[in-house]
């Protein structure tokens, strides 16, 4: 019984009852209710992640057919890879329905509930009992299962935590600087993949690494009607939380920074057991893996770009932070009305309170980049398509009206990306910035990888800011349409509606310098030009 709680308690997931699985249900998760993603496994697209390495890493592994007794009838997952901790798995060992509902999400095979990624190749690793297992073991896990497929994985998925009670820091709080946080933010630079981390939800207790910079936090919707578009209560990440409420609870960043990157469908999923039987869960658990798949569809396209020779293609397509970027910004916030001023978004996304990204502290304050509950809005599958698929555009030349780009910016520089064609007036221009935390490992053996017992350095957060310009204008602080200039944050992301039809410029400028004088960004843009 105690095992069988400890599963509970730090795997996210908010229930795992048999129910039989409604064709709607998969429909309004994966389909045009959910985050549209199915459509890109059909013609002409044919996407569904053919040779592209993901991973998952939490406290037990989904079952291995033709290695593990609990999945002997039950072909719907395929694995490249399982692990102990930086081992092989034992069989038989280790096996958790909840680690398979979670692979299940991302590359199921099975016709009537496919992943969204079935042809990736997905490598998981078990940290083992919690009981003599914590942080140092959990990065191990994280680093071996990066370093698979040769060093080349593209996402990681964490649909687990850690409590801080078990923090061996004396009054450990969110800082960022947990062991596993720092873990985290170091692997997804030096291994060059992006981390998806299941949000804190409930009651609590289960909130590092969500204090990471350099991942991605995903929240849980629920649907009203047939659509998910309403932040699920059972999100712990609030607005306003005040000073008293973090102290006694310790689920929230102390210095402010908001925990949730995007928003996927979590409440009653349905998903196939290790047994064959079927379930409806509900969880943030279920919700990050989704954006680790996305990473897997979208990393086959580039890919297939490259090896094709398409022009605006480079190995810069899979930088962690240009994944980042490309599915924050084609988040679903407001839905459009038909004439594609709201950048074609499919659903009005809403809070706890019942609220809209138009109503957020984080549309209104250009020092907040992010909501509190709904981040940068819902995951929208094929709409990450349509930003990623634009292509590479460097600031060399005018660009296009949707694009991203991946470069350098020098401290008290700037750089331009100049729209080649006016935009329209009374559309929305969505634009997101994404760079690191450097965090540096602390190598005592010079291996060049973690080992227990070893720590790391937070080297800190250089200060990025983003504006949207009028062409003509020099001076980002006279000129600026909109802007998004937080000092505490790893992502800049405006939203904001043109007022004036005209030629606008996008801006990166490097305003303060923490480590580095040179700072590698990520940034995408999606606009409305006047045809």
């Amino acid at each position: 019984m105690t095992k069988k709680l400890t599963w509970i308690i730090w795997g996210l997931s908010a229930s795992c009852l048999s129910a039989p699985v409604i064709a709607l249900a998969l429909e309004s998760a994966l389909g045009t209710n959910g985050i549209d993603a199915l459509k890109l496994h059909q013609s002409p697209y044919n996407l569904i992640g053919r040779k592209i390495a993901i991973g998952q890493v939490e406290i037990g592994r989904p079952g291995m057919f033709g290695w593990d007794k609990a999945v002997s009838k039950n072909r719907a997952i395929s694995l490249a890879g399982v692990f102990l901790r930086n081992g092989p798995a034992k069989s038989n060992s280790g096996v958790d329905s909840h680690a398979y509902n979670v692979a299940g999400v991302m590359v199921s095979r099975d016709k009537a509930l496919p992943g969204i990624a079935p042809g990736a190749r997905l490598y998981s690793s078990a940290v083992g009992s919690t009981k003599n297992m914590g942080q140092p073991e959990e990065c191990l896990s994280a680093q071996h299962i990066a370093l698979q497929n040769s060093g080349d994985v593209r996402a990681i998925n964490f649909s687990f935590g850690e409590p801080l009670s078990r923090d061996p820091r004396p009054e450990a709080t969110l800082d960022g600087n947990a062991l596993l946080t720092l873990c985290i933010d170091w692997s997804s630079r030096v291994h060059d993949v992006l981390y998806a981390i299941a949000g804190n939800q409930g009651k609590g207790g289960i909130p590092i690494p969500t204090d990471n910079f350099n991942a991605m936090n995903v929240a849980f919707s629920s649907r009203r009607g047939r659509v998910f578009n309403k932040v699920d209560v059972a999100n712990l990440a609030d607005a306003n939380q005040g000073a008293t409420r973090r102290l006694a609870g310790k689920e929230f960043n102390i210095d402010g920074r908001p925990a949730i990157s995007l928003v996927a469908p979590g409440n009653n999923i349905p998903l196939i057991n290790p047994d064959g039987k079927l379930n409806k869960v509900t969880g943030t658990s279920f919700a990050a893996p989704q954006v680790t798949a996305t990473v897997a569809l979208l990393q086959e396209l580039a890919d297939r770009q490259m090896r094709t020779k398409q022009p605006h293609w480079s190995i810069d397509s899979r930088r962690h932070q240009v994944m980042k970027a490309v599915l924050l910004n084609s988040g679903d916030k407001i839905l459009d009305s038909g004439d594609g001023l709201r950048l074609g978004m499919t659903r009005t996304l809403i809070d706890k309170q019942n609220q809209n990204w138009l109503d957020s502290d984080a549309y209104k304050d250009p020092k907040i980049p992010l909501d509190a509950q709904m981040g940068a809005g819902h995951l929208n599958v094929f709409r990450a398509y349509q930003q990623f698929s634009a292509g590479q555009w460097q600031p060399s030349a005018a660009v296009p009206a949707i694009g991203w780009d991946y470069r350098t910016v020098n401290l008290g520089a700037s750089v331009d990306y100049i729209l080649a064609k006016p935009l329209k007036q009374g559309s929305f221009v969505a634009v997101t910035l994404s760079w690191d935390r450097l965090v540096e490992l602390n190598d005592k053996n010079k291996n060049q990888q973690y080992d227990v017992g070893e720590n790391f350095r937070d080297r800190g957060l250089n200060n990025l800011d983003l504006y949207l310009v009028k062409a003509d204008a020099q001076n980002s602080d006279t000129g600026a349409v909109c802007s998004s200039i937080s000092q505490i944050d790893s992502v800049e992301h405006i939203f904001c509606p043109v007022a004036a039809a005209g030629n606008y410029k996008i801006r990166v400028q490097f305003r303060q310098k923490f480590n580095e004088a040179t700072q590698p960004y990520s940034l995408a843009w999606w606009s409305v030009p006047i045809n």
